[in-house]
Parts: structure tokens; sequence; C-alpha cells
């Protein structure tokens, strides 16, 4: 079952019990690196760019597949768990690099809570950049998700850092220890840093993805990989939904008019995402689907067009 008026609006308190989830709103959340059907290309751009030690830069509509790429490229590699710095107009390199605790140092200092040892360690983090670039026998894997919603600097900002492999702290190479060991990113693991410096070994597996939204400097351009999603087709569609879903669409019937109406609105320029075709598929296609005007009017819900409240 995957549709069922669970709220009738009658204000009358009953026991409900909810449907699973879709696969991919299952929490922990899983990951889809075995779901995941490479488009043609991409294969070769994830080679030359594990080759070249360059970024990825993956550039398609929302729900295409993008961050899926890196999480089975760190599966498949045994990159270990992926690092996440999800972009928008107000990111910094800086706060991607680390983190430190100012406020909350001082405020520490001033209510006794430090027993008259000023250590430095507890207020700062690495970021997920910062923690990437770390030392490391194997190479991390980092998503930098949505990068054309940044500052229209970032991307010139983040040249430096990508040339060289390295990073300074600079609260660090002022401080009076020389090693203070810092936390990782995303978990309760710490490096020993030396004077404030940072620099990796083995430059890491960065995919950087984009909407297509913005056009970036060719000083940036240049310095990628560059892969761009193929638009989704009626055939492409099916692997998701086969993959996602574990269902397949019929030569004709009511899934397959969702995907096909979905491919139509797209080649004629409405803005939708790969995902709220998922949406209804899985809405649509179980035993207890809406029928009728019901049928009609969340199939509309659930693909209203996107640049429209």
């Amino acid at each position: 079952m995957t549709w069922s008026p669970y709220f009738t609006g009658d204000g009358v308190p009953r026991d409900v019990e909810l449907a699973p989830p879709p696969p991919w709103r299952t929490f922990p959340r899983r990951a889809m690196a075995t779901e995941f059907k490479p488009p043609e290309g991409l294969v070769e751009s994830v080679n030359a760019a594990l080759h070249l030690r360059r970024p990825l830069l993956v550039t398609g509509p929302a729900g295409s597949g993008k961050s899926t790429v890196i999480e089975q490229v760190a599966s498949e590699l045994k990159l270990g768990a992926v690092l996440r710095w999800h972009i928008t107009s107000r990111s910094t390199l800086s706060e991607a690099l680390y983190r430190y605790d100012a406020l909350g140092r001082i405020h520490a200092q001033r209510l006794g809570q430090t027993d008259g040892v000023d250590d430095i360690a507890p207020f700062m983090q690495l970021g997920p950049l910062g923690t990437a670039l770390l030392p490391s026998p194997r190479p991390r894997a980092l998503l930098i998700d949505e990068v054309d919603k940044s500052d229209l600097d970032l991307p010139s900002d983040l040249l430096d850092v990508l040339e060289r492999g390295e990073y300074e702290i600079p609260e660090l190479t002022r401080y009076q220890q020389d090693v203070v060991s810092v936390r990782h990113w995303g978990g309760e693991e710490h490096h020993d840093i030396n004077r404030g410096r940072v620099r990796c070994t083995e430059f890491p597996f960065i995919v950087m993805t984009s909407n297509g939204e913005r056009d970036f400097p060719a000083a940036f351009l240049r310095r990628c990989i560059r892969y761009t999603m193929a638009p989704p087709t009626v055939p492409l569609l099916r692997q998701m939904i086969i993959a996602h879903l574990q269902i397949d669409i019929d030569a004709g019937g009511p899934v397959r008019d969702l995907v096909e109406a979905f491919v139509t609105r797209l080649e004629s320029g409405d803005s939708l995402a790969i995902d709220q075709l998922l949406n209804a598929v899985h809405v649509m296609s179980g035993s207890s689907a809406p029928d009728g005007a019901d049928r009609r009017e969340v199939a509309a819900l659930l693909m209203r067009e996107l640049s429209r409240a």
C-alpha cells in the first residue's frame, strides 16, 4: 500500500498505521550507490578526475543523480564516508576549512570553566573541505553540492586551495602550543595539526554539483573535469524507476502516462525535478493508489512546476 487517506479533517483521534516510506525517504538515509546506473560517459569522467587528481563538476537538473555519483565511487573504491559541503549564497571558504568558536572560548574563560588552562582545541573543528585535505594514505571523498548557488567569488576562492592542496589556520599559527589536536568534520576523530598548517598527501576525490543556473570563470572550469547529465528520456527514466522502486513500467498504463507527460513537460520548458516523478510513481503504482478525480488531483499536486509558487 502506498496511498491512504490517513488524515480526513474531521478532528476525530484514531490509530493510524502509516505505509512504508519510499526507499529514498527511509532514515537513517540509505546509500543509493548500488541502485545508481551511471549514464554514458560518466564512468570515463570519474576515472579522468581520479587519474588527474582534479575535481569533477557534474551539471544537470535536480534529482538526476548528480550527488549519488560520489556515493557510488566512495563505496566501490573504499574511500570511506562521504564528506558533504552544501553550498548556499552565504557559504565561505573559511567555514569549509575550519570553524572556530571564539565567543565560546571567551565565555568559558570568563566562567572559569577552563581550570586556568587556555586550551583552544575544544573550540575548533575542521570543516568538510578541511577534513578532506588532511594527510591520509587514501583519498577522502568530498561532495560540494550546488556550487552554482554560491557567492560569485567562492569558485575563484577555491582555486588556490585546490591547486596547492594545503591551507593555514591563522588562530593556530599564533597559538602558544605547536601541536593542537582538532576534531574532524562529522565525527569524533581528531588530527594533530602542527603550527596551523595542513597539507594533503592524497588529493581528495571531489564532486561538485551544479544545476546549471550560472556560468563559472574559465580559470575555474579549466581546473575541473566536466560532465553534463543527459536530458531525461523515457528509457532513462524507466531505468531510474526500476533502480529506485524495483518496478517496471508497462507499455501503457498510468505510470507510463506519468513518465511520458513528465518528459513532454520538460521538453516544453517546465521546471520539474526527477524526484517529483519518483514521488508520483510511488504513490500511483500501489494497490491502494487513488483513482478517478483523486488520482488527477494528487498527480497535479506532486508534479507542480517549480518556478512558480
